[in-house]
């Protein structure tokens, strides 16, 4: 089940296919920037999000601090994924998010995953996307357990006890497998990744400018001849 924009009677929406993870700092940078094109190119579209894990083997719990895990997973000093923070900070106050990496939870997040399949199957799949992200960046939530998953949901009208069980059963933890199996088809090695129609990929958080223009050209071939 996937969700629609609103939708001129003589246009179909342009279906775009986004993979992406909850703790990747330019999928937030990039729905932004997405977000901002549709507005301004006026096409409907229909998304659909797709999971893909930067980081399978974190544990729940990562006991340190954003910048320790990064350092320790690119090889660089403190001092360098600081400053990179800083600057990936920066960008993302200038599309209107207000990252807090002085409160953000490292974690595994297949869960938060699995609860976006979940959400996904109630046609909420958007909402929910959103609420993992600004749990991740702005809030300081942690997005890797099942109890702090079950709030957020619930916090959004959810049934708590249906989403722990589906979370605690691994209900959809094939669907997130599936998803990451699909990706690593297409080639996809990071993310923010958004396919076009099933045909065109198009990598990384772009400017909306360029959003604009895959946009235009994906909706000027689906108008009959």
């Amino acid at each position: 089940m996937t969700e629609t924009s609103p939708t001129p009677s003589h246009a179909a929406p342009v279906k775009v296919d986004v993979w992406s993870d909850v703790q990747c700092p330019w999928c937030y940078i990039g729905k932004r920037r997405f977000e901002k094109a549709v507005a301004a190119s006026g096409i409907p579209v229909e998304i659909e999000y797709h999971s893909f894990e930067l980081a399978p083997d974190t544990p729940v719990d990562y006991e340190g601090t954003p910048v320790q895990y990064l350092a320790e997973r690119k090889g660089i000093s403190p001092a360098q994924v600081a400053e990179m923070l800083a600057n990936i900070t920066d960008i993302a106050a200038d599309e209107g998010l207000s990252y807090d990496y002085d409160h953000i939870h490292q974690t595994n997040t297949i869960k938060a995953h699995e609860l976006l399949h979940f959400a996904k199957a109630k046609g909420r799949q958007a909402e929910m996307k959103e609420a993992l992200l600004k749990a991740y960046f702005v809030d300081g939530e942690h997005v890797g357990r099942v109890a702090d998953l079950a709030d957020l949901a619930s916090g959004l009208g959810f049934d708590r006890a249906e989403v722990t069980r589906a979370l605690e059963s691994g209900e959809y933890t094939a669907a997130v497998k599936a998803d990451v199996a699909q990706a690593a088809a297409y080639g996809i090695q990071g993310v923010p990744f958004y396919v076009f129609e099933d045909k065109y990929g198009v990598s990384g958080a772009q400017p909306s400018e360029t959003f604009v223009q895959v946009l235009e050209q994906v909706a000027g071939e689906k108008v009959p001849a």
